[in-house]
C-alpha cells in the first residue's frame, strides 16, 4: 500500500480553510491523509497522555512516523536534561508505548545531521540506536554525502538491509557535502520517501537565525513535471517492496499538502478509512 501524508498537521493552512477549533486540526488532517510523520518529539519527549490522545484523534488505520528526539541523533548534548543517553532511549520509547500498542506506529525515524559522516564510529552509534529502540520498526536517514559515495553506497545500503532497517530515501537540494543524492533503493519490506523540496539556495543556514532558515529551507512547490518523475520512481519500488510511505515536506510556503494531494490523484489513489470530513453548516 502507498500512504501519502505530510510533515506534522498544524502548518498547513489550506487544510483547515473551514475548521472552527484549532484543536480539531489533527482530527481534520486525519480526513485527508493516512500518515503523518510526527515531528515535535524530535524538540520533546511528549507525555503519554498527549500521545494517547492523538491516537484517539484518528482513524484505527491511521499511522504516525514518529521523528527521534535530537538527542538521539546528535543534533544537541543530552547531558544537561539526563544522566545517560540511554536513559534518553528509554524515556522516548515509554512515550511511544500506547502508540506501538496500537499499531500506529509506522516506524521510528533516525535523522542524522549533516555532519554526521560515513566512520566506524558512527557506524557504531547507528547500531546501538537501532538496538535500543527494539522493537520499534526503524528508518534511518543520512544527511552527509559521504554515505553515498561511489566506494560507500553500497555497503551502506548492505549495512542498512542486514540491521533490517528501513533507508530514508530523500529527495532534497543537492547542496555539497550536507545533503544526500536520490537513491531510489530498499532495505526492508516498508520503503520511505521524504522530499524535502529542492530550494538550493535555501538549504544552507548561510548567516541566518534559526527562525530565517526554516521560513526558506523548505520552502518549494514541486511541479507537475516534477511530481510525474517521482510517480515513476514509485512505481519502480511497488515492484520491490510491502509498503511505501511517502512525506511531503515542503512546508515552508504551505506547498506540501497541495502537492500530496496533486500525487495522489496522479497515483489514482483512494483512500479508505480515513476519518470523516467536517460537515458544512451554511
Amino acid at each position: 500500500m502507498i500512504y501519502i501524508g505530510l510533515t506534522g498537521w498544524g502548518d498547513h493552512d489550506s487544510l483547515y480553510t473551514e475548521l472552527s477549533n484549532k484543536k480539531d486540526k489533527l482530527i481534520t488532517y486525519a480526513s485527508h491523509f493516512p500518515i503523518v510523520e510526527l515531528d515535535s518529539t524530535y524538540y520533546a519527549v511528549q507525555r503519554q497522555s498527549t500521545v494517547e490522545k492523538w491516537c484517539d484523534q484518528t482513524p484505527e488505520t491511521f499511522k504516525f512516523a514518529v521523528k527521534a528526539h535530537q538527542f538521539m541523533t546528535g543534533h544537541s548534548d543530552y547531558r544537561e536534561h539526563y544522566d545517560s543517553i540511554k536513559d534518553v532511549f528509554s524515556a522516548y520509547k515509554e512515550m511511544l508505548m500506547p502508540m506501538f500498542h496500537r499499531n500506529k506506529l509506522a516506524f521510528v525515524l533516525l535523522q542524522f545531521p549533516p555532519w554526521f559522516d560515513c566512520s566506524s564510529k558512527n557506524i557504531r552509534y547507528v547500531k546501538f540506536a537501532i538496538e535500543l529502540l527494539k522493537p520499534f520498526k526503524v528508518a534511518v536517514e543520512f544527511r552527509n554525502q559521504t554515505w553515498f559515495r561511489d566506494d560507500f553506497k553500497e555497503h551502506t545500503l548492505e549495512f542498512l538491509h542486514n540491521s533490517q532497517v528501513i533507508h530514508s530515501i530523500c529527495d532534497e537540494p543537492q547542496a555539497g557535502i550536507g545533503s544526500i543524492p536520490f537513491v531510489n533503493r530498499v532495505t526492508d519490506d516498508t520503503a520511505f520517501i521524504r522530499l524535502h523540496g529542492r530550494n538550493v539556495h535555501g538549504w544552507t543556514q548561510q548567516n541566518r537565525t534559526s527562525e530565517e532558515w526554516r521560513d526558506v529551507r523548505y520552502l518549494y512547490d514541486y511541479n507537475r513535471q516534477e511530481l510525474e518523475w517521482l510517480k515513476k520512481q514509485i512505481n519502480i519500488l511497488q515492484h520491490k517492496t510491502k509498503d511505501i510511505y511517502i512525506v511531503f515536506n515542503n512546508n515552508s510556503g504551505g506547498h506540501a499538502a497541495g502537492n500530496a494531494k496533486q500525487l495522489i490523484s496522479m497515483l489514482n489513489i483512494e483512500y479508505s478509512g480515513l476519518a470523516p470530513k467536517q460537515l458544512k453548516l451554511f
